[in-house]
């Protein structure tokens, strides 16, 4: 492996080399080469600066045949390279070339061209030097009156640099800056005068604003921009003002400009928090979110609206439908975003009308094809669920609605729906009955197994009366057709086999002679043939018995199908149906006709599922499971402990599951509400002794922006630091390396600390890295130069764009005492721990097996472990690959040698994992086997998942 690295090593450094030319090459092309040459040549000078070369020998070429030419292109390239190009020497004094550079200078800003003004005075809002800045001063402040709006934008940005790093340069550059804004009338030169003027003089920025306050609703948007931008500050250092500028803020509210009326609402919000202006403020939001194309802004500003509802509860309810409008956008994301916050925000008063439009808006998966439609119904039907569990008075209304659907969802939708109505049946007993008989009508026109077990489900739980009961018995029968199964199929089958063979006998000419002829019929060429009466016959009744039995009954079709899963859920329906119904009744002889159907079914099934009539053999579990019932119905009457498995048990534990979610939704409510609560004895925020952005009340734009470039507001804890430190070389070699790896968002940070462990200076000394997986190193470290037992500090960052399995691999080279060595210490590798990236989340069931079935790659991992028990390896697991439980912890209760449970994760980029655990403990001390299907859309993050030390030693410790 070693030998491997330095051959990849010595190839890179020779690639290196070979790509980069000489320095005399750089010379004689720069002095002989056209523009594009020199354009060409200044390009790969300023890719090997960045990459840590300085170059310093080729400043006095560059002023000598560049700083010359009239290209454009040239001279934009130019002042790139005075930005990157050291401008002191060893002491720390400007360099003597740079008094060429700034003559050169000096003569850009007097240019006839305005736009190589306007690129040079760019450049001058990056010098930090008296003596370069003070003979550009003059012709800095000239370019304030050029008739060009480019040179004039440009200059008052020159100014206000100046006046910021060195004052006594430029003294009365606000006043300045304000006779600039009175006098001048392009609007983006004003903007940025104003822009410059915040920066440098608050006070003359509050005297501008002062005398265009009425006039700023007309101003251009731009200009409002930054004027919102200040008064947001301002209302902080000066908060008497506050009033004044909330009466601006919300005549701005109604500006025809969508930036403007964003920027509004936030500055809105951020100074006040009273109702009036938090709806107000809303209300604009999500006007934007139904106004605007971009999916992004929609989902940006929802998120806006979402803070708010967190900050203000209860004040923006009433904005609940306008947040459905939002509906009608095509986006996917958009809708599930406005779903969610809809559901957070809808109350008693408004529940009523919210289903209503979202039963409109279900109607419209059925007739009308959506951008991922199944999905759509999915989130519309998990948001009733939800409406109707936290507001009773709308349940009858929304099950009846939902149940006329099941016939015309697919299988995914109507499972959702059956699962609301097991838990809607279960919560509220009054309206057992009417459910009851709406699903019991609804038998025949069902198709999907999974849908039909749980009608089947609820039938058996909840049809309490006789007439229920008789129902629900007659409803089933015929959805079952005649029994035996298998020996009506059989007959049925030999009925048209028999009358296929009779009209192939008459069509040969085999008709008796007894028979009556038909009719002659002329044929399609021409001829004459004779069609006999019973032939036709014949083949009608053929036609007909083949079409009886391409209808069969739905639940007769499913378990011909193979769906032994429905059978077993048929078999206990009717045990539970019959033994509730023989406490009901006094009419034994019915009981016992009953008793007997209801054996002959589950009999009949078994055969069926042993026949050549299916493609798929029935189970032994199934099998089992059936017999149980047979057995049960025969000793239920002497057995009572029977009736009370069938008819107790399993309600009970269903009822234990609804209440564990109830327990679970409750308390994530009180998580959310515990979030924005303030306690009594919290601390009082003083800003004067804050730190930076860490008290309650800072500027949210801030805030964003310093997340957005990758700050971090939070304090991170010092052992969580030290943890992530990687020793890169050994304690012997003569540079010592070791590296902070910080994962943020999608970037990795390396901070090297390089020490030298030698008595000479390092020369050229640099740090390469290279990747494997799908990484990319996107900022290399610059070459320096470190002095004996010296140390020095570098960083590199590396994009990740997945989850995959990746390495970092590099060295440190530097040079030795001879021109011509070079000496390489290799690093060792830093192996990727892409669980940074991979969070807890959920999904509901549906959804998980809707995955389950998509994802085409599958990682099994065989699971022996000597944890305690199976909950113990459960927790263990998770927090192994960072996945949370999906199967509710109700039904994991008990004591048992069998677990089983769903695991769901989901990384920052968008990927999903599934997991399936299955596993079993032999004996009080015997160790825990099974395994874990891991299932994701790409190969690498299942692969990953399933090669985590802690999967299979979970628990071993």
């Amino acid at each position: 492996m070693a030998n491997f690295l330095d051959h990849a090593y010595s190839l890179v450094h020779q690639d290196n080399a070979a790509d980069q030319p000489t320095l005399q090459e750089l010379k004689t092309q720069l002095e002989k080469g056209s523009d594009d040459t020199k354009i060409e040549t200044m390009k790969r000078i300023l890719t090997i600066m960045l990459n840590g070369d300085p170059m310093p020998g080729l400043l006095m070429h560059i002023i000598r045949f560049v700083m010359p030419s009239k290209s454009k292109p040239l001279k934009k390239l130019l002042y790139l390279y005075y930005e990157v190009c050291p401008k002191h020497d060893a002491n720390g004094k400007l360099k003597q070339e740079w008094i060429l550079v700034c003559n050169g200078m000096r003569f850009d800003l007097q240019h006839p061209n305005e736009y190589i003004r306007g690129n040079t005075l760019r450049f001058v809002c990056k010098l930090r030097d008296a003596e370069l800045v003070e003979p550009l001063l003059q012709p800095a402040r000239q370019c304030l009156e050029h008739r060009h709006a480019y040179v004039r934008k440009n200059a008052v940005f020159a100014i206000a640099s100046i006046y910021q790093h060195l004052e006594s340069l430029i003294p009365d550059a606000p006043e300045l800056l304000l006779n600039f804004l009175e006098e001048e009338s392009d609007h983006t030169c004003k903007r940025n005068a104003f822009a410059a003027l915040v920066s440098i003089s608050h006070d003359k920025a509050l005297e501008y604003l002062g005398s265009v306050f009425d006039g700023i609703p007309n101003a251009d948007e731009l200009l409002q921009l930054a004027e919102l931008e200040f008064i947001r500050k301002d209302s902080v250092a000066n908060p008497q003002n506050k009033a004044r500028y909330l009466r601006l803020i919300f005549d701005l509210l109604e500006s025809n400009t969508s930036t403007v009326v964003y920027e509004a609402a936030s500055s809105l919000t951020a100074l006040t928090s009273n109702p009036v202006a938090v709806k107000a403020a809303a209300s604009k939001f999500i006007e934007l979110s139904i106004k605007e194309p971009d999916n992004n802004v929609k989902l940006i500003v929802l998120e806006k609206v979402d803070q708010l509802r967190q900050k203000n509860e209860g004040v923006l309810d009433d904005l609940t439908l306008e947040i459905l409008r939002v509906l009608s956008s095509p986006d996917i994301d958009v809708r599930k975003k406005a779903l969610e916050l809809a559901m957070e925000m809808v109350s008693s008063k408004n529940v009523e009308e919210v289903v209503m439009l979202l039963k409109k808006e279900l109607s419209k998966t059925v007739d009308e094809q959506y951008e991922k439609n199944s999905e759509y119904r999915s989130l519309l039907i998990h948001s009733i669920h939800q409406c109707a569990i936290k507001f009773s008075q709308v349940a009858a209304s929304v099950v009846g609605s939902l149940m006329d659907f099941i016939a015309d969802f697919n299988n995914a939708s109507a499972v959702d729906v059956i699962s609301f109505v097991k838990e809607v049946v279960e919560k509220f007993p009054d309206l057992r009955p009417t459910i009851v008989e709406r699903l019991v009508s609804t038998l025949n026109e069902v198709r999907a197994g999974k849908v039909y077990r749980g009608v089947l489900w609820i039938v058996g739980e909840y049809s309490l009366e006789a007439k229920d009961i008789r129902d629900a018995w007659k409803r089933i029968r015929a959805s079952l057709g005649e029994i035996p199964i298998l020996a009506s199929e059989q007959r049925l089958m030999d009925q048209v086999r028999d009358g296929q063979d009779d009209s192939k006998d008459q069509l040969n000419g085999h008709a008796n002679p007894s028979q009556p002829s038909g009719s002659r019929k002329i044929l399609p060429d021409g001829t004459y043939a004779t069609e006999n009466a019973l032939t036709s016959q014949a083949a009608e009744t053929a036609r007909l018995e083949a079409v009886k039995a391409a209808q069969k009954p739905p639940l007769r079709q499913l378990i011909l199908d193979g769906d032994f899963f429905l059978a077993t859920v048929l078999s206990s329906t009717l045990t539970k149906l019959l033994m509730r119904y023989s406490h009901i009744t006094d009419d034994v002889t019915r009981v016992n006709a009953l008793k007997a159907e209801a054996m002959l079914i589950m009999i009949s099934i078994i055969r069926v599922g042993q026949s050549h009539f299916v493609k798929n053999q029935i189970d032994e579990d199934s099998v089992d499971r059936i017999m149980t019932c047979v057995r049960a119905l025969a000793e239920f009457q002497k057995k009572k402990e029977l009736e009370a498995i069938f008819l107790e048990d399993t309600r009970k534990a269903f009822r234990t599951m609804v209440q564990f979610e109830e327990k679970k939704r409750a308390a994530k409510e009180a998580i959310e509400r515990a979030k924005t609560a303030i306690q009594v004895d919290d601390v009082i925020p003083i800003r004067q002794l804050a730190k930076k952005n860490t008290i309650e009340g800072a500027d949210e734009i801030e805030l964003d922006l310093e997340r957005a470039t990758g700050g971090d507001t939070a304090t991170e804890d010092l052992s969580s630091k030290l943890s992530r430190v990687v020793q890169l070389t050994g304690f012997s070699d003569q540079v010592y390396a070791e590296a902070y790896v910080k994962v943020h968002q999608f970037d990795i940070m390396l901070d090297v600390l390089l020490v030298n462990q030698t008595t000479d200076t390092l020369q050229n000394l640099s740090v390469e890295f290279a990747t494997l997986g799908d990484l990319k190193v996107v900022e290399r470290p610059t070459t320096q130069n470190l002095g004996p037992h010296d140390f020095l500090n570098v960083q590199a960052t590396i994009k990740v764009s997945s989850t995959d399995t990746g390495v970092i691999f590099g060295n440190v080279v530097y040079d030795g005492p001879s021109s011509t060595d070079t000496n390489v210490v290799i690093l060792n590798d830093v192996h990727l721990d892409f669980m940074d990236y991979i969070q807890p989340a959920h999904c509901s069931e549906t959804q998980f097996r809707t995955m389950w079935t998509e994802f085409e790659w599958e990682n099994k991992v065989n699971i022996n472990s000597k944890a305690k028990s199976l909950r113990e390896f459960l927790k263990q697991l998770m927090a192994a690959t960072n996945m949370s439980c999906l199967t509710p912890e109700a039904s994991m209760k008990g004591d048992c040698q069998f677990l089983s449970a769903n695991l769901y994760a989901r990384s920052i980029f968008g990927e999903d994992a599934l997991a399936n655990l299955s596993i079993e403990k032999e004996g009080e001390d015997g160790p825990i086997t099974g395994f874990v299907r891991i299932r994701s859309r790409s190969q690498g993050l299942a692969l990953a998942l399933g090669h985590l030390k802690g999967i299979n030693k979970a628990g071993d410790s």
